[in-house]
């Protein structure tokens, strides 16, 4: 959800209750459009230090608590000292909020150099592009801001030195806290657009999200037009506003992140964050949390790591495109060719025919019908009238014998290339589930020793042959850790590497395995610690099959066949490549891509 005017008003909540009335200790502006204040809170309210993570990098602004410290530069900036010298040792009076805006308004109370009680502001303005922080005297006349806006860069409001703050009314849009019952159906009536939209464009602190949720609790089509609305779809729509406009005065919050199946993490990757139940979000994983902070706090460090890692990966993710696309290519066109040595057999019967009825052929025929003792009838037989009899005959098992050579070559390159593609395939669902740098690591060496990626050099080596440059800082990746219901361990390996390494080496001989059926696919262990699978819960199979199934290709299908059995009676073939096993008897089960149940364990 975009950081509208809801979720700044469950912050602003937050903020009052847990910063309100504490003491600003620390200032430090860590970047340019960032600001840390570092804030102890009153003893009543638990004490201790807290920090006020402030934000206004036009793509990404934010405003959250954390617990997190962050490197100041040594030398502060000049806004930062501003601040200094006068919030310092400041009390935190109250945060409030304007109407639905998207802006938190921090008075703080605080003695000047003589000695006298003052009150400045602190404006945070979360508005994408035209995010700022503000710095006001008690006159709401502008002291300075972390981003100065002239007026060649804005006719509507400066952003400079002495001049006056307001907000700029440049859309006209009503405040929702304060609407009546007569003003939404009169917008309702007078809109010709569909009811999100309507919505989004009529009313302040309203996201895309938000108004789409309004539409969709009402049972509307989300390309239904306002204008064409039923009065009983209009009072349904009615009532839904009147219950969000109520949970947000009476500060109902319920902080949530969405999270898709299938994609980066053990929950998906995060899909979308809201203070209000998003209920057009049913198909996606909800992870709750304590308060708007936590929530805002989580939800872009793994954007952040997702988007990053997704970055990172795009090189080997191209390599991987590309070499699986002329993999494919070739391999269709090898069995094309396999199947026109098919015929091969019929050249090497004419050729024995000839040399057993060849007397009888008349010179310079063209062709000749001659009895086929294999199959008791008659069979035409094309000849080249420039030959003899004999001469046609070794023409005959001269292409049979290449088309069998042919056969017997593309046979074994046929096997080679789907092999290769069975890897490619392996690493390409590997690079969907990789989240750290140490994932792509181990990815990145797999495919250097595979030959798809050309070794980096990494400076000379020493006596072992290892490189003086650096073994690798990379943090070590190392595969999922998981607990079932019934206090089961469950270990997944992220990629071919981690698969051998939980299956022949950390896995026991009475560990049960499980994988995907006929797909690529993660590795999945069962530590039955000792007992025989009679003993284990069926709840326990279940569970660790759908690791399987959503740690494999087919996680978007919903249900996936999986494979178990003993891993004592998984084999890897000499020389095969990594991840790569081979099993002849096995027990299957169908199992769903729903791990919500599974708690999962940092090692």
């Amino acid at each position: 959800m975009a950081f509208d005017g809801i979720t700044v008003a469950g912050l602003c909540s937050e903020l009052q209750d847990t910063i309100g009335g504490g003491r600003i200790y620390k200032i430090a502006q860590t970047d340019k459009n960032e600001l840390v204040i570092t804030i102890r809170p009153p003893a009543e309210r638990g004490g201790g230090q807290l920090r006020l993570y402030l934000c206004a990098d036009p793509s990404l602004p934010l405003v959250y608590l954390t617990r997190t410290s962050r490197q100041a530069p040594l030398q502060a900036p000049a806004f930062c000292m501003l601040l200094r010298k006068h919030l310092q040792n400041g009390r935190i009076v109250s945060v409030t909020q304007p109407g639905l805006e998207r802006i938190l308004r921090f008075e703080v109370e605080h003695r000047n150099e003589m000695g006298d009680l003052c009150t400045h502001y602190l404006i945070v303005e979360i508005m994408g592009k035209h995010s700022n922080i503000i710095f006001l005297d008690d006159k709401d006349m502008i002291v300075d801001s972390i981003r100065h806006v002239s007026s060649l860069v804005s006719s509507v409001r400066e952003v400079l030195p002495g001049r006056p703050y307001f907000i700029p009314d440049t859309q006209s849009k009503k405040d929702p806290l304060t609407e009546t019952r007569q003003g939404f159906l009169s917008v309702l009536d007078n809109g010709n657009m569909d009811v999100a939209k309507l919505l989004l464009r009529s009313y302040t602190g309203f996201s895309t999200v938000a108004a789409q949720e309004l539409a969709h609790r009402a049972y509307l089509t989300q390309d239904r037009s306002a204008a064409l609305l039923s009065p009983e779809e209009k009072e349904s729509l009615l009532d839904q506003f009147e219950k969000l406009i109520l949970q947000i005065n009476e500060k109902k919050f319920t902080p949530v992140m969405y999270c898709r199946q299938g994609e980066g993490h053990s929950t998906g990757a995060p899909a979308e964050f809201s203070l209000i139940q998003l209920s057009h979000y049913a198909d996606c994983i909800e992870v709750p949390y304590e308060s708007p902070s936590a929530l805002l706090e989580d939800f872009y460090a793994r954007k952040n790591v997702y988007t990053r890692i997704r970055q990172r990966s795009a090189d080997l993710r191209h390599i991987v495109q590309t070499i699986l696309e002329r993999d494919v290519h070739k391999y269709d066109l090898q069995c094309r060719q396999i199947k026109d040595t098919e015929k091969r057999d019929k050249y090497k019967v004419y050729g024995e025919l000839l040399n057993a009825y060849g007397y009888s052929v008349p010179a310079g025929a063209k062709s000749c019908e001659l009895d086929n003792y294999y199959t008791g009838q008659k069979i035409t037989v094309p000849l080249d009238p420039t030959l003899t009899p004999q001469q046609n005959a070794q023409k005959y098992f001269d292409r049979y014998a290449r088309m069998k050579r042919t056969n017997e070559a593309l046979t074994r390159l046929t096997a080679e290339v789907s092999a290769e593609i069975e890897h490619l395939r392996s690493i390409q669902n590997a690079l969907e589930f990789s989240t750290t740098d140490g994932d792509l690591s181990q990815i990145r060496r797999e495919m250097e020793e595979s030959g798809f990626l050309r070794r980096k050099y990494t400076g000379s080596k020493n006596l072992r042959g290892e490189s003086k440059k650096g073994r690798s800082r990379t943090p070590q990746s190392k595969p999922l850790h998981y607990i079932s219901s019934d206090g089961y361990d469950l270990y997944v390996g992220k990629n071919n590497t981690q698969n051998d390494e939980i299956t022949f080496h950390m896995a026991d001989g009475r560990d049960i395995w499980f994988h995907a059926n006929d797909m690529p696919g993660s590795h999945v262990i069962l530590r039955s610690g000792g007992r025989t699978m009679d003993e284990i819960p069926d709840r326990v199979f279940e569970e660790a099959a759908s690791l399987a199934a959503y740690y494999s290709s087919g996680r978007e299908q919903g249900k996936v066949e999986i494979d178990y059995l003993e891993r004592r009676n998984v084999k890897k073939p000499s020389g095969a490549a990594p991840g790569f096993v081979v099993y002849y008897t096995n027990y299957s089960i169908l199992a769903r891509t729903d791990i919500s149940a599974l708690r999962e364990v940092q090692d």
